[in-house]
């Protein structure tokens, strides 16, 4: 089987110090496993491998005692645990390993921050570093592909989305169908049992409402009207949808000018995929009314990856006024300000009057299919 070398690996690899925890985040099936197995055949240590679905991992660690943990380990100095947020009170466990057994070196993966940021978050404040890992990015396929087929390989994206496994399933039958087995038995998963939330049917619903309203303002209040629930339990529903790595929410970008909007957020999924998945709907890009929005979502979801990737601190956010000027997207990161709109057939578009007129340093820039990997780069 084929897998790509991930651009995050190196960055990774550097912070697996002694005394440390490295934290690996990530949806299901985004390849969090195989990333941490290449990297500890990279250490050429031997390592301890819990896994944190496994109930015996739980009964061997619920003794919260330094000798406890030391016999686990024996010899081991490196430890690996997946899904860690299965086991109750690991961030505390984390904390006694690393603070009393002197080089150890551990990596933690989770497919959900619900319990993670809870459980493990303040008690390891100062001895952690954090990545999350998306599906494949435009860089990483490079390794197989040229700048010919670019284009070509991006239209089939836009519609299946990249996860790892969609690289050894050909038919696009096929591919469907693990997309919506993926949504159906794993995405959801971590988010249904949280609070035991047992009406799936509600998020379901509620993705599907998002899926429709790509690259546009979501009113939360509109939304419980739809649903038949309250605005407050949307916005749980919506933070709940983050944490498990499917939904990100970019906010309105404003200094204070009366004319700009911030009171409403746009959401967008970290997959084409699971977005096409969630409104059943795998039809080629040449015969979709919404390409511009699987090309917007496709792009923020690229640009989350390239700046997580390569450490670039940065406050997304979109821009627009009352009498309908916008951009998709706007960074604003070393002092400066830069803006980008995402259109998948036209090169040009006429930077917004009130943008250039009350941000005059800033920058624009508009991203088609033919200069997206400099915006990636």
């Amino acid at each position: 089987m084929q897998y790509l070398v991930r651009d995050i690996s190196k960055i990774v690899l550097n912070k697996v110090q002694p005394n440390k925890v490295v934290l690996i985040l990530g949806a299901r099936r985004v390849g969090k496993t195989i990333l941490v197995k290449e990297l500890l055949e990279k250490v050429r240590e031997p390592v301890l491998i819990l896994n944190g679905e496994d109930i015996n991992a739980h009964d061997m660690l619920s003794i919260r005692s330094v000798e406890n943990y030391k016999q686990i380990l024996g010899s081991y100095k490196f430890l690996y645990i997946d899904e860690a947020q299965k086991i109750p009170e690991i961030g505390l466990k984390l904390k006694l390993m690393i603070d009393e057994i002197e080089g150890l070196k551990i990596i933690i993966s989770g497919s959900s921050s619900l319990d993670i940021y809870r459980e493990a978050g303040e008690p390891l404040t100062g001895r952690k570093y954090t990545f999350h890992l998306f599906p494949l990015a435009e860089n990483e396929y490079n390794q197989i592909e040229n700048n010919i087929s670019k284009v070509d390989s991006v239209r089939e994206r836009l519609i299946y989305g990249n996860y790892p496994e969609l690289l050894h399933i050909p038919d696009r039958e096929d591919k469907a169908d693990y997309l919506n087995e993926l949504v159906s038995s794993y995405l959801l998963k971590d988010i249904l049992v949280y609070e035991n939330i047992k009406n799936s049917q509600k998020i379901f619903n509620l993705l599907r409402l998002i899926a429709f309203q790509i690259g546009g303002e979501v009113s939360l209040q509109e939304l419980g009207k739809q649903l038949g629930i309250s605005k407050n339990t949307v916005e749980k529903y919506l933070d709940l949808l983050c944490k498990v790595f499917i939904l990100h929410k970019v906010e309105g970008f404003s200094r204070n000018l009366r004319k700009e909007i911030t009171k409403n957020s746009k959401w967008y999924f970290i997959d084409n995929g699971i977005r096409n998945a969630v409104i059943a709907n795998f039809n080629p890009v040449e015969s979709r009314n919404d390409v511009g929005a699987l090309w917007e979502n496709y792009m923020i979801s690229e640009r989350l990856k390239f700046q997580e990737y390569n450490r670039i601190s940065s406050n997304n956010y979109f821009w627009r006024t009352y009498d309908q000027q916008e951009i998709d997207w706007v960074e604003e990161r070393g002092g400066s300000l830069f803006g980008y709109e995402f259109k998948w057939n036209e090169s040009k578009a006429k930077t917004p009057t009130q943008w250039a007129k009350t941000y005059p340093d800033s920058s624009f820039e508009v991203i088609n299919k033919n200069n997206f990997m400099i915006f990636l780069k």
